[in-house]
């Protein structure tokens, strides 16, 4: 079995990986980056929907050393944002190896480097690559959640995630249902009623929302101001914009969105029309499922009955991390994310690192980037300056 020695090799080819493979090249420092898809941020570029647009102003989602383009629009569509990671792999000359799954990767104890059995998913080809310094970059999204649902194996309509949705035109006039009210359910839910389907959505939790300007300006905001200040004033603007929404279904936590996000990575919402299709009656908001009874029927947890067409999921994705990482626990912890906390989530014992799982977004991918490629060329550095002294 051939085996191919590089300094780093890099997991996963989203943003995570290609922003820590840009950094590193910058440096000058070799690394291959392994992707079992057969294209770069295939998460961007295959499972997501044609409205999608960055939800953050383009100022703080740009990949580190390169900033977008000035005749980019401030809150980027994804069309455009695909254009930019594309010369972004081009600018940094990042090498990328496509369908590649890494089966396992373990430290070889004979030479303390990381030994990666890897599968070519179009030959059926098996390598190994040894790398003194391995990079997670597989991210917090590399598989599709669906909740264990009483009944849902037996629900006669489409039910799908949605990484599966593009838009409403096939759903005009059917009775379909949205579960999850993150970003991708509130902006699924107002494409479907866009399209005319009759659009439900499940909301179990209390939820922030606001419009795209508000959080570019609260991102601004705290720059200057504490997250306390700012977070009284995000949630007056959504107060002075929506008002009370209880009758409606959404309430807010008690806990400002900054400091929730902080505290555990919660996103507060963006609104780019739902709120005042809810508003309207043009989507129905609903507590959580209970169950799914016969046909198409679904019981909600406050004793509902509701017959629908199809379902989206739209309840996120888990990390795959443990079904590869043989020695995980020098970095991960028992659910595949990062032991210690924001900011030191990104580096783990014997030459591990993560990357993309600060759950900030791309912000947060900058930061970890550039910390892990500093790190990396510090160690290097170290060792050379050692032998030459």
């Amino acid at each position: 079995m051939q085996i191919i020695e590089v300094p780093v090799v890099i997991v996963g080819a989203g943003p995570a990986g290609i922003a820590t493979a840009g950094c590193l090249n910058k440096l000058r420092i070799s690394n291959i980056v392994l992707e079992r898809d057969d294209c770069p941020v295939s998460l961007w570029r295959k499972r997501a929907y044609d409205r999608l647009k960055l939800h953050l102003g383009k100022d703080f989602c740009s990949l580190p050393h390169y900033p977008f383009p000035s005749d980019f629009p401030n809150f980027v569509p994804r069309v455009d944002f695909l254009r930019y990671i594309d010369s972004y792999i081009a600018h940094f000359n990042i090498s990328i190896n496509y369908n590649c799954s890494v089966d396992s990767a373990f430290i070889d104890q004979s030479n303390g480097k990381w030994r990666l059995l890897v599968t070519n998913n179009s030959s059926g080809a098996d390598k190994i690559y040894e790398a003194e310094f391995l990079v997670v970059a597989s991210g917090e999204n590399s598989e599709e959640y669906i909740p264990n649902i009483k009944g849902l194996e037996n629900y006669q309509g489409e039910s799908m995630h949605c990484s599966k949705y593009l838009n409403g035109r096939e759903m005009y006039k059917k009775n379909v249902l949205v579960v999850g009210c993150g970003n991708s359910g509130m902006e699924i839910a107002y494409d479907l009623s866009t399209w005319g389907a009759y659009t439900s959505i499940v909301v179990r939790s209390q939820v922030h929302y606001f419009t795209k300007e508000m959080v570019y300006a609260g991102m601004l905001m705290l720059k200057h101001f504490m997250v306390d200040k700012v977070d009284k004033m995000m949630v007056l603007m959504s107060k002075l914009k929506y008002g009370n929404m209880f009758k409606y279904g959404l309430t807010r936590p008690k806990e400002g969105p900054f400091a929730l996000k902080i505290k555990g990575g919660t996103t507060p919402t963006i609104d780019v029309g739902c709120i005042e299709k809810i508003k309207k009656g043009k989507v129905k908001v609903y507590p959580g499922i209970s169950s799914i009874k016969e046909g198409k029927v679904v019981k909600f947890v406050d004793g509902q009955h509701a017959h629908f067409d199809a379902i989206i999921f739209a309840t996120g994705y888990k990390t795959n991390v443990l079904k590869w990482l043989k020695d995980y626990k020098n970095l991960f912890n028992e659910n595949g994310m990062p032991k210690p906390s924001y900011p030191n989530h990104w580096k783990g014992e014997h030459g591990i690192y993560s990357a993309g799982f600060s759950k900030r977004g791309l912000e947060g991918i900058s930061f970890d980037a550039k910390k892990i490629a500093n790190d990396i060329n510090f160690t290097l550095t170290s060792r050379v300056n050692q032998i030459t002294s």
